[in-house]
């Protein structure tokens, strides 16, 4: 990465000396003392559960160069190596030095945000443009504030367009990352429930999506799905804007839907053109019609041809744990256990819908942050199983019974205390031929029961 020279360093994050062993050239940045390598910059977060500042001894052990703190908790005789700076806050020094990182480079922007399908849509527009650019794109989750700073820093001029995530929970949150990143493209996936227990709205939860064009002028451009009813209505005059969805009456479209079990397959309408294109994307779900066709969108903004998003499609990198079909070899598992939210089940649950099995099993755990009619939603998503041809269904989480009333099926339905009752059961009681979808919010784990129960082959032959 490039370095900053101490002086820019100093004015950006505010920062002063308080230890100067002689060292100000640096490697990468870095904020686990556990990843750390020689020569790299320290900068000590707080977070939920540790205080990054507790660990300075260590990162000058492990021979940091520079080391940024915002509280005193080393013994200054223990400092060997690192150069110490002080600073108010290192949370915003680490978001003041990756926007001031970003504005040093001569790269394109896209910045992807949205209640759902952000890490999925992400992986599509890296793979339409990968044709023609040299794309980098968010890696796992660092779509937060530590997260996506991180990225920037790991950019460099080698790259001609960068694919950044960003996530959210409350107002504010994005304007910081638009901030950072200064995304010359923006996309909004769709505005669903997540996060109403601290937006309330899905009113308010737009007001914060759109913060990712806060810092927009007027030859930025947006992008948006306008099958989402809230983005559907949404206009502006002040940058540029394209809508995408499922006809011709948007800047972007899809006609003759073909939905498979491993792929979906459209003709695309660009700009309402009689010229229709074949468009494969080897990803199941009619959910992924919608997120590659704001990869399609990006792609031809980029001045990407037709023929090199077929390409790039057809290479497609996907991030683990959304909608993995696994072959187990007697039995089928959808892993999509990396997070849920009630548009993320519907989608999932119709995708094994449309696949073949003996039996199909649900193993669906809570959606976080749907506030007060989180029972609800549970609900409506047990009874959207029961009509998708749910089988059996197994539950887990504080909204279990909501689950059960919506399944509506006292034989077919389990409930578990936790993962490894549900491991045990499954252990004992999958068949030959099922398929099972395995879908829960992070903070459950369940990526824990999917990678168990891909070692459960030679034990299957059950009798639920």
């Amino acid at each position: 990465m490039k370095q900053f020279t101490l002086e820019e360093l100093l004015a950006c994050i505010d920062g002063k000396i308080v230890l100067d062993k002689g060292n100000y050239d640096y490697k990468n940045i870095c904020i686990d003392t556990r990843k750390l390598k020689c020569g790299d910059m320290y900068i000590a977060i707080k977070g939920a559960v540790f205080d990054g500042n507790d660990f300075t001894e260590k990162a000058d052990e492990s021979g940091a160069a520079i080391c940024i703190v915002d509280d005193i908790k080393y013994k200054e005789e223990n400092i060997k190596n690192s150069t110490i700076i002080k600073v108010k806050d290192t949370l915003k020094a680490i978001r003041q030095m990756a926007k001031l990182y970003r504005s040093k480079l001569d790269i394109k922007v896209i910045g992807v945000t949205g209640s759902t399908g952000k890490t999925t849509t992400k992986d599509l527009i890296a793979a339409a443009l990968s044709k023609k650019y040299k794309v980098f794109k968010t890696k796992g989750n660092f779509n937060n504030e530590i997260g996506l700073p991180l990225m920037v820093f790991s950019l460099d001029e080698s790259y001609d367009v960068a694919v950044l995530e960003m996530g959210m929970s409350n107002l504010g949150e994005i304007h910081r990352l638009a901030d950072i990143a200064a995304p010359n493209i923006a996309v909004i996936t769709n505005i669903g429930v997540s996060h109403l227990e601290n937006l309330h709205t899905r009113e308010n939860i737009l007001k914060a999506k759109l913060e990712i064009t806060d810092f927009f002028q007027d030859d930025n451009t947006l992008i948006v799905n306008g099958e989402n009813d809230l983005l559907h209505s949404y206009e502006t005059e002040s940058f540029k804007l394209r809508k995408i969805g499922l006809s011709e009456s948007y800047n972007y479209g899809a006609e003759n839907i073909l939905l498979e079990t491993d792929r979906v397959e459209y003709n695309l309408i660009e700009e309402n053109s009689h010229f229709r294109e074949r468009i494969i994307v080897p990803m199941p779900g009619k959910h992924n019609v919608i997120n590659s066709l704001i990869a399609v969108a990006c792609a031809r903004i980029m001045g990407v041809s037709i023929e090199e998003i077929k390409d790039g499609f057809n290479n497609l990198e996907k991030t683990s744990m959304r909608l993995d079909i696994v072959d187990c070899g007697k039995f089928t598992m959808i892993d999509d256990s990396y997070n849920a939210s009630p548009d993320s089940m519907y989608a999932a649950l119709e995708v094994q819908s449309s696949m073949k099995a003996k039996r199909k099993i649900a193993v669906l755990g809570t959606m976080r942050e749907l506030g007060e009619d989180s029972y609800l939603f549970h609900k409506e998503v047990g009874a959207f199983a029961k009509n998708s041809g749910v089988d059996i269904l197994i539950a887990r989480g504080e909204f279990s019974k909501a689950y059960e009333e919506g399944f509506n099926s006292d034989n077919n339905f389990y409930c578990f205390p936790d993962n490894e009752s549900i491991e045990a059961f499954l252990k004992q009681n999958l068949q030959e031929g099922d398929l099972i979808l395995i879908k829960a919010s992070r903070t459950l784990y369940f990526d824990k029961i999917a990678n168990n129960i891909k070692s459960m082959n030679s034990d299957v032959g059950g009798s639920v």
